[in-house]
C-alpha cells in the first residue's frame, strides 16, 4: 500500500498538545515529512526544549502513525525544540522572544536565588537564556554566578558603546554589581536605577536569547514601572514564602501587575522555603514558615501554581559559592529544574492563549 505526506498528517491531527489541547498540525510543530519503501521520518518541534512531556508526545506521534502504516513501515521521528514568541518587528531585544519579569513582594524571600537557578535550568535543557539584575540597590547575580570581579566588556557599533554581558554557566548575565567595587553601596535616587535599566536593555549586547528573565528588586518601585514602559514583558512571575506577611506583600506586587493600565499577564507563582528539609532525612519536611501560602495565592487570583521549592542548607551554601544549586545532585537541583519546565510550559500556554502584551505608555 502506498502511503502518502496527507495519510500521515491525517494521523498527527489526531495528536493533541498536551497543555495547548490543540493538535500538533494545526500548531505547525509537524515538519519534514519523508516517505520511502521501508519508512516514514517527520520532525516534531516542540515549544520549547525544556518540555517535561517529550516522551508522551513522541510516543503518542509513534501511536498514531503507527495505526495508519502498521508494521510496514518503521517510523523515525526527530523531537527538536522552537520556543514559541509574541514579539515581533520589536525595536528593543529584537532577538530576544519571550522577556520574563521575576517579582517578590518583600525582600529575603529567596527571589535571586530562584531566578538564577531558574536561569541555569533553562540553559541546562537547551535554551538560550539571559539574565538582567534589575535589583540595582542590592545586586546578587555576580555572587550567585561567581564572577563577581568580572567586568563586561565594551565595544563600538555603529559608533556607539555596547556593553557585552558575561556569560556562565550557559546564561548571559548583566549587573550593576560588574560596574561598580563589591564593597560599595549604590546611593542612587530612583531615576538613574531607572536609567541604569535602560541601559542593560537598550546597550548591551543581547543577541538571541529564547528567555531573558529579569530579577526585579524587592516591591513595588520606579523599576518595575520603567520595565513595563521600556519593553513589553510576556509576563510575570510572584516569588513568596508560605507566611502571612510574605503573601500579603506578594499579593500587592501580584495585583500591581494586573492593574488595567500596566495589564502583564501573570505566568505563575511560585513558593520558596516551603518546607525544611534536612539532606540526611530527605523524605522528612516541616512547614517552619506555614503550609501551603503559596498555592493559595495563586488559587485566590485564578492563576497557575508553578511550584515549591524547599528549604534546604545546600542553596544557600550553593548560592555563597557561585555554583547555583540546579547544577548539583539531589532534591534541590530536582525541585529547580521541573519549576524550570513548568515556567517554560506556562510561557508556552501564554502564547498561544493570550494577546500579545503591550507597553505601557503612560502612568498617572
Amino acid at each position: 500500500m502506498n502511503f502518502t505526506e496527507n495519510d500521515v498528517l491525517k494521523a498527527l491531527s489526531t495528536v493533541n498538545d498536551p497543555d495547548i489541547q490543540r493538535d500538533l498540525v494545526s500548531l505547525g510543530m509537524i515538519k519534514n515529512i519523508k516517505i520511502d519503501a521501508q519508512q516514514v521520518s517527520f520532525t516534531v518541534v516542540l515549544t520549547t526544549p525544556a518540555c517535561p512531556l517529550k516522551a508522551k508526545i513522541e510516543n503518542d506521534c509513534r501511536e498514531a502513525v503507527k495505526k495508519v502504516v502498521g508494521d510496514a513501515l518503521t517510523i523515525n521521528i526527530e523531537m527538536t525544540s522552537s520556543v514559541t514568541t509574541l514579539r515581533d518587528n520589536a525595536p528593543l531585544l529584537p532577538g530576544v522572544k519571550n522577556i520574563v519579569a521575576i517579582a517578590s513582594g518583600k525582600g529575603g524571600v529567596g527571589k535571586s536565588t530562584v531566578t538564577s537557578n531558574l536561569a541555569v535550568a533553562l540553559a541546562k535543557a537547551g535554551a538560550k537564556v539571559g539574565l538582567i539584575d534589575a535589583d540595582i540597590y542590592g545586586p546578587s547575580m555576580p555572587v550567585m554566578f561567581n564572577c563577581e570581579f568580572e567586568q563586561p566588556a565594551v565595544k563600538s557599533v555603529n559608533g556607539k558603546n555596547i556593553i557585552v554581558p558575561i556569560e556562565q554557566y550557559g546564561v548571559k548575565i548583566m549587573s550593576i554589581g560588574f560596574l561598580t567595587p563589591p564593597d560599595s553601596a549604590v546611593v542612587w535616587r530612583g531615576p538613574m536605577a531607572s536609567s541604569a535599566l535602560k541601559q542593560f536593555i537598550s546597550d548591551a549586547e543581547w543577541g538571541e536569547l529564547d528567555y531573558l528573565l529579569i530579577d526585579l528588586p524587592p516591591g513595588t518601585s520606579d523599576i518595575h514601572l520603567t520595565l513595563v514602559q521600556t519593553v513589553p514583558v510576556t509576563g510575570a512571575v510572584i516569588v513568596t514564602t508560605p507566611q502571612k506577611v510574605a503573601i500579603a506583600d506578594a499579593q500587592k506586587g501580584l495585583a500591581m501587575f494586573k492593574q488595567p493600565q500596566i495589564n502583564v499577564p501573570i505566568i505563575g507563582v511560585i513558593e520558596n522555603m516551603a518546607y525544611f528539609t534536612p539532606e540526611e532525612l530527605p523524605n522528612n519536611k516541616y512547614y517552619i514558615f506555614g503550609k501551603d501560602g503559596g498555592e493559595n495565592l495563586a488559587k485566590k487570583f485564578e492563576v497557575p501554581f508553578l511550584g515549591q521549592i524547599p528549604l534546604v542548607q545546600s542553596i544557600r551554601e550553593s548560592g555563597d559559592s557561585g555554583l547555583p544549586a540546579v547544577l548539583k545532585e539531589g532534591i534541590t537541583a530536582q525541585s529547580f529544574q521541573e519549576l524550570a519546565e513548568t515556567l517554560a510550559r506556562q510561557i508556552a500556554i501564554r502564547n498561544a492563549s493570550q494577546m500579545q502584551t503591550k507597553k505601557v505608555e503612560i502612568i498617572v
